[in-house]
């Protein structure tokens, strides 16, 4: 998958990325794909959930469509980190860094067959990721400076297009690598209203959108979808990428994926040879191993995955209707720094590497991945939090808290403390992350209520409702931090510690920002400007010192990246940053 698209598309629950893990028993076995296999090569593989939409713009979760179906005008080398040509053979950056001149490659064409020109450049951006009629949180990584503006985007012929920032903008070109969209086909759907007045854009290309309609210009293009059993995509047979030879890729035919919300599935069937691959959870990797000659795979490993795992409280102050969002005995708590502070060292995140991880894991302490040159280590001096419940409870005490005779740990007033955890139903790693924390927590006299639920019910509540008290989830990651913006913007789309209600949705009364908090937004408005590298990593080495002290996410757990892959599969260069397939254009089936 597209690295670039990756670290763009954080979105909440990086639980699925890479082609992670399910495979569901019964109604869609691989089996069922047996003659057509014969016929195509292809590679089987899983994701835990069905896609929300076919829309790039409107999307906000993992995993998604769009890694394999688009291309954008760069992508990101996920083994180098260079930025190198996709759609645009070339560009040329102005000497004052205000203005980058594409130059598409000759010949591009939509899988439709009709041409791919720079009118749809064009079209993506101002009809599009620029149109403030849509709903798009692309919006929020476009916007530059202070001032929020956005770029100005214009067609210079049929083959050149030019992109003008109104000041100087260090991620802009690793940004251009976002999907180029097909003119043709959602024009008139962007220009034309529904009866509420809205484009009719905000309602096309959704799941239930036939597969065979959805234009694309990247590797696959969508042949079939049925809910909740599997996604299969063929070869576009008109991508633009072409082997040293001429000949056309990518060489291999059909992409299964197969959906289910189960891990332990996938691995049965893994083992059975019913997939080619799956990610290496800790507590499979033994029994893996031991296999890998006898099941002719191969486990690929790259050193710390780059996304996140934490937990976060929410310290949304605001109301809805009149009502607060959080119970305002739980806010009080929440929005004390050393409360937050204590519930960092009150869990024993290395017992949960030796455990849970079985040692394939390494301490988190940064929202910016270890494979960024803007990552701040330990060593450099990045405040960490390791175990220490007595420091726990001495921190607790200084703001307030009290014990009981019973160890029962209650605020001020009297109010036992007690809060829920949530997260997602199905992941076995997850869920026993959160068995921890609420025995670890339980030592310094808190009661965590832990709740795993359903995927859907629990983006509903993030991202809708906004009642929730506490969550485990993820972020995916990257190389530049920008990529996060809309995460660290206090009025980002994905400011998830102290949310803004998405569109649609009743607006709140009285949300405050922190000082802090408008502080770690201030900042990732300055470091996009700063063109120095040496400015820029101090700048992002400020805001990670501040969010390890006022922790909007505790981080816990890097796990290591590990994915097996059938050893028929050739050309495999594994990436922590891109997975087992980002190079899926140049995989080959060997039987």
């Amino acid at each position: 998958m597209n690295a670039i698209v990756k670290g763009i598309l954080r979105r909440w629950i990086a639980i699925g990325l890479s082609f992670v893990l399910a495979i569901a028993l019964s109604g869609c076995n691989p089996a069922n794909f047996e003659t057509v296999a014969a016929q195509v090569p292809q590679i089987v593989v899983s994701v835990l959930s069905d896609p929300k939409t076919f829309n790039y713009a409107l999307n906000q979760e993992s995993p998604n469509i769009f890694g394999l179906t688009y291309d954008g005008l760069v992508t990101e080398n996920p083994l180098t980190g260079a930025v190198e040509p996709a759609l645009a053979e070339s560009w040329e950056i102005a000497e004052d860094n205000l203005r980058i001149t594409f130059t598409l490659r000759e010949g591009l064409r939509w899988s439709d067959g009709e041409p791919l020109t720079a009118d749809d450049v064009d079209f993506t951006y101002n009809s599009v990721y620029l149109n403030e009629a849509i709903p798009t949180d692309t919006r929020d990584i476009l916007r530059i400076g202070e001032s929020r503006q956005l770029p100005s985007v214009r067609q210079l012929d049929a083959r050149r297009v030019e992109f003008t920032t109104p000041e100087p903008f260090a991620p802009f070109l690793r940004i251009t690598g976002l999907p180029i969209l097909p003119a043709h086909a959602l024009r008139e759907a962007v220009e034309t209203k529904d009866s509420q007045g809205n484009p009719r854009f905000l309602t096309t290309w959704g799941v239930d959108t036939p597969p065979q309609q959805i234009i694309v210009n990247g590797p696959y293009q969508l042949e079939e979808y049925v809910t909740s059993q599997r996604v299969v995509y063929r070869r576009n047979p008109y991508y633009w990428r072409r082997d040293f030879q001429g000949n056309p890729q990518p060489y291999v035919e059909r992409l299964i994926w197969q959906i289910v919300e189960s891990t332990d599935t996938s691995l049965i069937q893994f083992r059975s040879q019913g997939l080619d691959s799956v990610g290496v959870t800790p507590e499979y990797f033994s029994l893996l191993k031991r296999e890998e000659d006898r099941g002719r795979f191969t486990i690929y490993e790259d050193g710390p995955a780059p996304g996140t795992n934490f937990i976060s409280f929410n310290l949304n102050k605001g109301r809805r209707n009149g009502r607060p969002l959080v119970d305002p005995i739980k806010s009080r708590w929440f929005n004390s720094p050393d409360f937050r502070r204590a519930i960092a060292y009150g869990i024993d995140r290395q017992r949960m590497i030796n455990n849970i991880f079985r040692g394939l894991g390494e301490l988190q302490n940064s929202p910016i991945s270890v494979q960024s040159p803007y990552y701040l280590s330990p060593e450099e001096g990045l405040k960490v939090y390791e175990y220490d419940p007595d420091r726990a409870r001495e921190l607790l005490r200084q703001a307030g808290f009290q014990y009981n005779s019973a160890g029962q740990l209650l605020d001020a007033e009297g109010n036992r403390v007690r809060f829920s955890l949530i997260t997602n139903a199905g992941n076995r790693i997850r869920e026993a992350m959160g068995a921890q924390i609420k025995q670890d927590l339980s030592q310094i006299g808190i009661q965590v209520d832990f709740n795993p639920i359903a995927f859907s019910v629990l983006v509903d509540r993030l991202s809708n409702t906004l009642d929730w008290d506490c969550h485990l989830l993820g972020f995916t990651g990257g190389i530049e931090p920008n990529d996060g913006a809309n995460i660290w913007s206090v009025e980002g789309g994905l400011h998830s510690f102290n949310q803004t209600p998405p569109p649609g949705q009743p607006p709140l009364e009285g949300r405050e920002v922190a000082d802090w908090e408008q502080q770690i937004s201030d900042l990732y408005i300055d470091a996009a400007q700063e063109l120095d590298e040496s400015r820029r990593k101090a700048i992002y080495a400020e805001t990670q010192q501040l969010t390890q002290e006022y922790l909007p996410f505790i981080y816990l757990v890097n796990p290591l990246a590990m994915t097996a892959v059938r050893d028929r599969i050739q050309g495999v260069q594994y990436s922590a940053l891109g997975g087992a397939f980002w190079n899926i254009h140049e995989l080959r089936i060997v039987d």
